[in-house]
């Protein structure tokens, strides 16, 4: 299994292309439906892939969360996939896919793994209505391989979110206040957690939000904007004042929209800031070749409030941290 992650820092020369490399896996046959369904992770996000080592059991966890487990010194939480989805499968948890995501470090449980597909993110479909209710909004993308099997793409954002114990209102209690509301900040993200993050950050701060799930909603949406400006004899950017962008999106990830905004001169003077949990250095440096204005990883209410903030104009001194 090591080999098959072989070599993966190379797989950064992808970003940027709108392709991606996901790895696929599986959690089980699934004892309601009787199917054994097809999952991805996105292999960024990845750090190894090994067998479950002992589990010691920790008390007050979620169901879900099966314990910690002790890599290289450090304590990091196991999380049964299949438990969390509801998926009762008979198989043992084999697999641990150790993830690294929003500066954390987190075993995912799984049955096994298959094989690591490369493939455009415009391939990348938002999932359906009824796909999304089934799964409690636990899919952000589903595609469609050669040999007919679906594969869903997780939202580790909703996953980390309910197995974690972080308190949201000690996270929140330090966002900065501007007092805006004749500021709006356009933010895509597929997450619904993150989409929500970032609502009620902009929330505290005092602006207003137009939310997309993806870089293809959010480049339609910008497009209609600036046309209803020039029919008034205004430029876009006295509507949109910032954009905020995630980088993993399915049909148009936040590299391929940043181009295109910092392309267009109808969006000229309109700061672009990329919010993602691939925080890796490459990542960031990837974002400024294409025009990014700024980089902040997820999820930092604070940080990304003083950086919001700066970027609307907001002098340091005018900015109020919420007690």
């Amino acid at each position: 299994m090591s080999e098959l992650l072989k070599n993966i820092d190379a797989r950064t020369k992808l970003a940027g292309t709108n392709k991606l490399e996901i790895l696929l896996f599986f959690l089980g046959v699934d004892q309601r439906t009787g199917r054994r369904e097809t999952y991805g992770i996105n292999v960024f996000k990845v750090r190894e892939v090994m067998r479950t080592p002992a589990i010691t059991a920790a008390p007050d966890m979620p169901s879900s969360v099966e314990g910690m487990v002790s890599l290289r010194g450090a304590l990091v939480p196991v999380i049964d996939l299949a438990k969390y989805s509801g998926i009762t499968a008979e198989t043992p948890r084999e697999i641990m896919i150790v993830t690294e995501y929003n500066g954390h470090t987190q075993g995912f449980l799984v049955e096994g793994v298959d094989t690591i597909l490369r493939l455009d993110w415009s391939k990348m479909r938002v999932p359906p209505e009824m796909l999304t209710a089934q799964t409690g909004g636990l899919v952000t993308a589903v595609t469609e391989l050669e040999d007919n099997r679906l594969v869903m793409m997780m939202d580790v954002e909703k996953v980390l979110a309910e197995t974690t114990s972080i308190d949201n209102e000690i996270m929140f209690r330090s966002v900065v206040t501007v007092d805006r509301p004749d500021v709006t900040v356009f933010y895509c993200d597929d997450s619904s957690v993150a989409r929500k993050q970032i609502e009620r950050t902009l929330e505290a701060m005092g602006v207003k939000g137009i939310a997309a799930v993806n870089g293809r909603q959010m480049w339609e949406e910008m497009d209609k904007v600036a046309n209803y400006a020039k029919s008034v004899g205004k430029p876009a950017s006295s509507i949109i004042n910032l954009v905020l962008t995630d980088i993993e999106m399915p049909e148009m990830d936040g590299y391929i929209l940043t181009k295109k905004i910092k392309s267009d001169p109808r969006f000229a003077n309109i700061p672009i800031i990329m919010h993602s949990s691939l925080s890796g250095m490459s990542n960031q440096k990837l974002g400024q070749s294409v025009g990014v204005d700024e980089y902040v990883p997820k999820f930092e209410p604070q940080r990304l409030s003083e950086t919001l903030a700066r970027r609307l104009g907001v002098d340091a001194e005018q900015l109020v941290a919420k007690t």
